[in-house]
């Protein structure tokens, strides 16, 4: 802005939807977080109603006004801590200057997990206790699930040290910390950095109305309502006040108990003592030794706070040849192309390029085809995840999972061996969830791909011969063409985008999910424009036998493609329509 200040969010959120998550978007992060959960609401996920959706929101979150949205439960590219250490990996080279932190919920067992976290080589690890949260969550989460950060942030402190792991990462915790003391305690406990939410809030003016849900925030915080938002009245200036005011309470406890640094702090939970004056009937009986006892150490020379950056093994990454190669087109936007060996230790190929292109050229990325890069082998895992737009990526191969994940305009083609003696469109060229949270451009795949295709899908298009379980699933935008089968529950959860199924046998009805789609012929004039535009774009990009023999014979074989189409996304894209119209 002009004055200096900028409306740029030092921390960006990945959460288990992926809404708006472009190359852009993680660019500008000082630090990105991985929302594995939420403390005021763990393992819930959520949905917001289409009545909700307006264009301020859609356009952030690349989907459709009036068109409700649904955040799954879990991340479906993390099932294990070895999926949780690929997604680091795929964001620290989404942004190599970037922090990536893991956000995880105080419970019993989080110690555990938490180490997993630290192997996974995550920067920092926040502990998120219950008290915490929008106003919009659940009442009865409100009430009933989570546990104090007091809890969380001790165990996780003590496991990490006793298996030689906390000085490798930062501990965080929140969850309606508020004062000083707060401070002082969540250190001693083994926090070395402290989240503020709720109390800055209230230092901006919020009255703790809890209609936080309802867009009808009085003093214009939550809400969307222009009106209303005119009554906001909160200022830069009364957040710092606080926040000195809580450094300050914070040096006196620390000065009363002897310690000079917030280092030397962590974890002395031994200057912590129990008040006896408690004398409340529920706190009978509580038994907080093994909250209290500091952690124990598997050797002398163990770091109770974090004194060692993680190694994220960037240097090792092929992507730096790319961008050393890419220079011109970085720079000046000048044509290159690249040949190279790929391998299947080769993971998010195309990514840390896809950085230097957001970085030099905006969120507009560079125009089509600029930077060419043909391969040839078994591409990693994360093969072009959030490709910047005027990236092209063709692998003669095959792919691992994640494929085109977060892909933010660039253009992936896979297709077999040219020398291949098998029936390409009878085997699998790409593993699971590909395409997850896909924002724009376009993936070709010669052959099938496993389970999930195009979850989360916004506004990419894929052409597949194939799919496994659960294809496009949650889908809120973008187009898919899948040319052979489908797997069981096909089209879960959508709520937007269009998908071309090419049915000969009649088998999709049986594998549909239809509580949110409808199933139709493909009769209007602009539909079959655009598939057959897709399926020629497939056969000349992969030279698919199966999208010759379709095009071969277009008349005969168009009555075998279904539209699959949310009820919803038809609706709105019909209200839209109306609204143009009646504009001109």
């Amino acid at each position: 802005m002009e004055n200096g200040d900028s409306k740029r969010s030092a921390i960006k959120q990945v959460a288990s939807g992926r809404f708006g998550v472009t190359s852009w978007y993680l660019t500008n992060a000082d630090e990105i977080q991985i929302k594995i959960s939420q403390g005021a609401k763990p393992g819930e996920g959520g949905e917001l109603p289409g009545a909700k959706v307006n264009k301020v929101i859609a356009s952030v979150r690349h989907s459709t006004p009036g068109v409700g949205l649904i955040s799954p439960p879990p991340h479906h590219d993390i099932y294990s801590i070895e999926d949780l250490a690929q997604l680091i990996f795929d964001l620290k080279n989404a942004n190599p200057s970037a922090r990536i932190s893991v956000k995880l919920v105080s419970e019993v067992g989080v110690g555990t997990i938490a180490a997993g976290v630290a192997k996974g080589h995550a920067d920092n690890i926040l502990i998120a206790g219950a008290s915490g949260g929008t106003g919009a969550s659940p009442l009865t989460s409100i009430k009933h699930a989570g546990l104090p950060w007091e809890l969380g942030i001790a165990e996780t402190h003590q496991t990490l040290v006793m298996n030689d792991l906390r000085s490798r990462v930062r501990l965080q915790t929140d969850g309606q910390l508020k004062t000083g003391r707060d401070v002082a305690i969540a250190c001693m406990l083994g926090a070395e950095e402290f989240g503020f939410a709720t109390a800055p809030l209230i230092t901006l003016g919020c009255i703790m109305m809890r209609k936080c849900h309802l867009n009808t925030c009085p003093v214009g915080i939550a809400t969307q309502d222009e009106e209303l938002r005119k009554k906001f009245k909160g200022k830069p200036e009364h957040v710092v006040n606080y926040l000195f005011m809580v450094a300050e309470e914070c040096r006196t406890y620390m000065t009363e108990l002897g310690f000079r640094t917030i280092e030397e702090m962590v974890g002395r939970c031994d200057m912590l003592e129990i008040d006896d004056a408690v004398d409340h009937w529920k706190a009978q009986g509580i038994d907080l030794t093994a909250t209290l006892t500091p952690a124990r150490k598997p050797h002398e020379n163990v770091d109770v706070f974090c004194t060692i950056d993680q190694d994220h093994g960037l240097d090792e990454v092929l992507d730096n040849m790319l961008i050393e190669k890419s220079q011109k087109a970085i720079q000046k936007a000048e044509p290159v192309k690249i040949e190279t060996e790929i391998q299947n230790i080769d993971r998010a190929f195309g990514t840390m390029l896809s950085h230097h292109v957001s970085k030099n050229n905006g969120s507009e990325g560079l125009p089509d085809n600029t930077i060419q890069i043909k391969c040839k082998g078994s591409a990693g895992q994360s093969l072009g995840a959030w490709l910047a737009h005027g990236i092209t990526i063709e692998v003669e191969g095959d792919a691992n999972d994640y494929v085109g994940k977060g892909l933010s305009g660039g253009r992936v083609i896979v297709y077999p061996d040219r020398n291949a003696t098998f029936p390409a469109e009878e085997n699998i060229i790409t593993g699971n969830v590909a395409l997850y949270g896909a924002i724009a451009g376009e993936v070709y795949f010669r052959g099938r791909a496993a389970e999930r295709f195009c979850v989360r899908n916004s506004g990419a298009i894929a052409v597949v011969e194939g799919v496994g379980d659960h294809g496009c699933e949650y889908m809120t935008g973008g187009r898919a063409v899948i040319l052979g089968p489908t797997g069981r529950n096909f089209a879960a959860g959508m709520s937007g985008g269009i998908a071309y199924v090419y049915d000969p046998e009649d088998q999709l009805l049986g594998n549909c999910n239809l509580e949110l789609v409808e199933l139709e012929s493909v009769e209007e004039l602009e539909d079959i424009s655009e598939l057959k535009e897709m399926v020629e774009s497939h056969s000349n990009y992969t030279k698919s036998e199966v999208a010759k023999r379709i095009l071969d014979n277009w008349h005969d074989e168009l009555p075998h493609f279904t539209k699959v189409i949310p009820i919803d996304y038809k609706r709105a894209l019909k209200e839209l329509a109306e609204e143009q119209k009646s504009a001109k």
